[in-house]
């Protein structure tokens, strides 16, 4: 057992602890608002940063590191669209989302889209579409974190894996959204501090940028191909559109992310998070998957290749070095890991639970129950991820293609065009998951070399369009809606809600909409 490792994880996870009892002194649960959203106050720096590390999980440092040692540098198309996603969101949806939210009085992003397009329905399959893919991604974060720390440390996975869970959760548990973001920003620092030393190293063993890519040659050229080893993906441009897509425009997507937009201190500051997100995917995003491309050279016979980045720190690193990495490792996996549990809890007590079954719930019962939620999920979490599925990979990239597929037209719809009715979001949610999910089902890509997330936006995005222009007259969008998305669109101080007040009771069209759909009212 490597007591060195064990004592840096047991500093890092005092400090995470120590963050989270800080937001809990601060005024993190002090009420709803503040444990969803942390009162709206973070600023650009720890906005951009929690974005990106909720973005990031665990498949930087499994997923992208088993991808690179495979396929080589074509694993880097999915690095491309990934370093420019921060930037992408805070500039497509960032502000306004900010702004609107506040004005529909949202406190997530499923209750915001029901506020922009008024359905019961179409919360309550947004609610439990989203609990149910975000817990899949829960259990892919579990796993990693349970295989990293007992490989380097020695402890049996079962007990690593129920003492990064139990981590997770006590920080979620007493701080919120605050004690979120704030130990993300922390882990933010480490993941990077980290990445950087393990790369430095493999660099320092091979001789260089240079000579570790004239190795790769010797080894096998194609290895330094775009297209794949072996040339496996030469010409399949529908599959580099969906590497580029999925972590680009594909965060557009993600409730747990899109929920950055609306805790942020003010729209303003969705301009100078951009700038940090850039900066840090700039030398962050690339390093994991060149790290897994060089390890070839370095451990040419492993069994499990999404562990190529561990074995490498413990091959090369001093114990001290490794305890670091391993820090950033825990710290990349916590980061999201903390971020979905949180959201999840959320999204099933306030959008589940307070809508549809208990409307009278207080704002403390809501915390409490989200933090009930919070637990069940991890304690369930852990046992299933003690099942350890096959692939961090598969299930990180069939999570977010669903994801990506069912919401991005949405979210983004909802800012930018006026005519995006309900039937038109209901439709294209639906036709967007479902797509996704029977396209990696069925492993259609095989068949036409298009990936799921190519296929589920093309899908979402058509019947969004289509859907919403029929109905138009049938379902306009309601008046008072419109007027908040101009009033979005204006870069000036937020109107107290008084001056835009929006009813919360569902309105004529989505009260239509659930009669035909055959809910009750």
């Amino acid at each position: 057992m490597n007591t060195t490792v064990i004592f840096f994880l047991i500093i890092y996870y005092i400090v995470v602890l120590g963050i989270g009892y800080w937001a809990l002194r601060n005024g993190g649960s002090k009420d709803l608002e503040s444990y969803l959203l942390g009162g709206r106050k973070i600023g650009p720096a720890t906005t951009a940063l929690t974005l990106q590390t909720t973005s990031m999980s665990g498949f930087m440092f499994l997923g992208a590191g088993g991808l690179g040692y495979i396929q080589g540098y074509w694993a880097l198309w999915y690095a491309v669209g990934d370093i420019g996603g921060g930037v992408l969101n805070f500039s497509i949806i960032g502000r306004r989302m900010r702004k609107l939210s506040q004005l529909f009085g949202a406190l997530t992003a499923i209750e915001y889209l029901e506020k922009r397009y008024p359905s019961g329905a179409l919360r309550l399959i947004s609610g439990s579409l989203t609990v149910f893919l975000l817990g899949f991604y829960v259990l892919a974060q579990f796993i990693a974190g349970g295989k990293g720390m007992a490989l380097v440390t020695g402890i049996p996975y079962p007990i690593a894996l129920a003492i990064a869970v139990t981590v997770i959760v006590l920080y979620t548990f007493m701080g919120g959204y605050l004690a979120v973001a704030y130990t993300d920003f922390f882990q933010s620092l480490v993941m990077l501090i980290g990445v950087l030393w393990i790369f430095i190293a493999v660099l320092y063993e091979l001789g260089g940028f240079t000579a570790a890519n004239n190795a790769l040659h010797t080894l096998d050229p194609t290895l330094l191909s775009l297209w794949g080893k072996d040339l496996g993906f030469e010409g399949q441009w529908g599959v580099v559109a969906g590497a580029l897509l999925i972590f680009s425009v594909g965060y557009l997507g993600w409730p747990h992310v899109v929920t950055r937009h609306m805790a942020m201190k003010s729209p303003s500051t969705a301009r100078s998070a951009g700038a940090w997100a850039t900066v840090w995917n700039l030398f962050f995003v690339p390093t994991p998957y060149l790290i897994g491309i060089f390890a070839v050279l370095i451990l040419p016979n492993m069994t499990d290749p999404e562990m190529a980045i561990f074995q490498v720190a413990n091959k090369l690193l001093p114990a001290a070095a490794t305890g670091l990495v391993m820090a950033a490792i825990m710290a990349a996996i916590m980061s999201t890991a903390d971020s979905l549990l949180l959201q999840t809890g959320t999204i099933a007590a306030r959008d589940l639970y307070e809508r549809f079954i208990n409307p009278n719930a207080s704002e403390k019962q809501m915390i409490w129950v989200s933090r009930g939620l919070v637990l069940a999920i991890a304690i369930i979490g852990y046992f299933i991820a003690l099942k350890e599925p096959p692939s961090i990979f598969n299930v990180v990239i069939f999570t977010t293609s669903v994801l990506g597929s069912a919401f991005l037209p949405a979210y983004v719809c909802a800012v930018w065009w006026r005519k995006a009715n309900t039937p038109g979001a209901l439709s294209s949610i639906i036709a967007g998951a479902l797509t996704a999910f029977f396209w990696q089902y069925l492993e259609i890509t095989a068949m036409t070399s298009i990936a799921p997330m190519v296929a589920g936006v093309v899908s979402s995005t058509s019947t969004m369009i289509l859907v919403s222009l029929l109905t138009q007259s049938k379902y306009p969008v309601p008046q008072n809606v419109l007027e908040l998305i101009d009033e979005s669109s204006l870069v000036r101080s937020i109107p107290s809600l008084d001056s835009a007040p929006l009813k919360n009771s569902l309105s004529t069209e989505a009260l239509e909409l659930e009669r035909f759909l055959g809910k009750k009212k």
